[in-house]
């Protein structure tokens, strides 16, 4: 009998294996069309010399890479992206790990405040920037509520370098930390409670419980919103471009920003070359980044 039940269990994983590559099946088609067959046409580009202003297309190696060094494009647009990555990530983590313990519980009202900080998810970035922008600009309501109790406050939160990257940066993660919030609280919900109860037994303070107990386990929740977070924020560009376009000046130009940038001017090539280095940036850091946190959830 156990040697009739094998070939049974074997098939039964391939059909297993196969209803999923079937459900998966649109998802890698898309990824295809609209990402991967884009990308594979468009890397030659990135090694050429071509522009709006010449017919002629040819290979120039890593010329473009030489021309937006020297002109501090390229380097400028690396350290803004890597800057607000980590301010947006740091920041939406935050916020989510926050409102993830507080709406931990199944209730009404968690289930009220739960989706009412997921509604920005559901907003346009471009409409989420514009709404900002208004609420931001000098004679804003921020500015307007702040003065009620520091009066005379005025802050230009888009128009300072400093002030702007970390508003721009805030309001992205103001954006997407809903979906955060809920992966944290899927992971709270999976811890066992008796540890927790166990260890409140043994005297143990909420920071000893939090960071002994919780923090370890929901160590899969956290490598994803932290992945994911910083993938999105090094990818960012809609929010950019509805409240400051890059500036002032070049304080918030992420490559995606100077990609636009030089594609408008008709810099076809060196935009293609800013894409390409969204790409290599992202591969970059999110491998070794996927692999240290792995580490520590099995550790």
């Amino acid at each position: 009998m156990v040697i009739a039940s094998a070939p049974r269990s074997a098939a039964g994983r391939t059909r297993r294996r196969a209803g999923w590559i079937w459900f998966a099946l649109p998802s890698l088609v898309l990824v295809v069309l609209f990402f991967l067959i884009p990308f594979v046409l468009n890397l030659p580009f990135a090694f050429s010399s071509w522009s709006g202003y010449s017919n002629d297309i040819r290979f120039t190696g890593f010329a473009n890479w030489i021309l937006l060094w020297r002109s501090g494009t390229l380097s400028n647009a690396i350290i803004i992206t890597l800057v607000y990555a980590v301010i947006a990530m740091v920041i939406q983590n935050v916020v989510a790990l926050s409102l993830a313990n507080a709406l931990r519980e199944t209730t009404r009202a968690n289930a009220f405040f739960r989706s009412l900080f997921f509604l920005p998810v559901l907003i346009s970035p471009l409409a989420a920037g514009y709404i900002w922008r208004a609420i931001v600009a000098p004679n804003g309501v921020l500015n307007d509520a702040i003065g009620v109790f520091v009066p005379g406050f005025d802050l230009a939160w888009l128009g300072d370098p400093v002030a702007a990257l970390v508003t721009v940066a805030f309001i992205d993660a103001w954006k997407w930390s809903g979906i955060a919030t809920l992966v944290y609280i899927a992971g709270l919900n999976s811890i066992p409670a008796s540890l927790l109860e166990a260890a409140e037994i043994d005297g143990a303070s909420p920071s000893q419980r939090f960071w002994r107990i919780v923090f370890p386990l929901l160590a899969p929740a956290f490598t994803f919103n932290v992945v994911t977070t910083l993938i999105g924020a090094l990818s960012a560009y809609d929010i950019i471009a509805s409240t400051t376009s890059g500036g002032p000046g070049v304080s918030t130009q992420t490559l995606n920003v100077a990609v636009q940038q030089q594609f408008g001017q008709s810099y076809f090539g060196t935009a293609s070359t800013l894409s390409l280095t969204v790409t290599i940036l992202v591969v970059l850091i999110a491998l070794p980044l996927v692999a240290w946190l792995r580490r520590r959830e099995i550790a």
